[in-house]
């Protein structure tokens, strides 16, 4: 068998030298394979202890991107509800003022029928007038050529009116 140890005999059993030197031999691998476990466990425990610290720091990091994360998703929510307020307010004051323009023109529009209307009216009184005018320049213009046919008739001496008759 494989790693069966012989011993040789002496008179009382094993010899002792070879059994002492077997077991020193034995506790040296032990110890050998001991401060390779312990080396191991060591390094091992290094690894976990910089895991740990990684693992530490990372979910830091972590706890710190959440709290970013929810202070950027607050303030969203603060810009959505300031906006759909603004929209709101826009929509409100558009809304105001169309009414106050649409009553504007309204107003306008009346203005403008009662200045047409007033218009006609001074239109006519005009055309009344000038109408007065022109019977009353007529009127005079005729008066003015019955005075001169009248101041010619007299001017004609009564000879040149004996000799056109005669």
């Amino acid at each position: 068998m494989a790693g069966e140890k012989k011993f040789g005999t002496s008179l009382f059993g094993f010899k002792r030298a070879d059994v002492n030197a077997y077991i020193e031999r034995i506790v040296r691998e032990f110890d050998q394979r001991l401060k390779e476990k312990d080396d191991e466990i060591s390094n091992l425990q290094a690894q976990l202890n910089e895991l740990r610290t990684k693992y530490d720091d990372f979910y830091r990091e972590a706890e710190s991107v959440i709290r970013e994360k929810e202070k950027i998703a607050g303030v969203l929510l603060q810009a959505q509800e300031k906006a759909e307020n603004m929209m709101v307010e826009a929509r409100e004051k558009a809304l105001k003022e169309k009414v106050h323009l649409d009553q504007l023109l309204e107003s306008e529009k009346e203005k403008i029928v009662d200045i047409k209307r007033e218009l006609k009216g001074l239109k006519n009184q005009v055309a009344t007038i000038l109408t007065k005018y022109e019977q009353q320049i007529d009127e005079t213009v005729s008066g003015i050529e019955k005075q001169e046919g009248l101041y010619m008739q007299e001017d004609i001496p009564e000879d040149e009116g004996e000799d056109a008759a005669g």
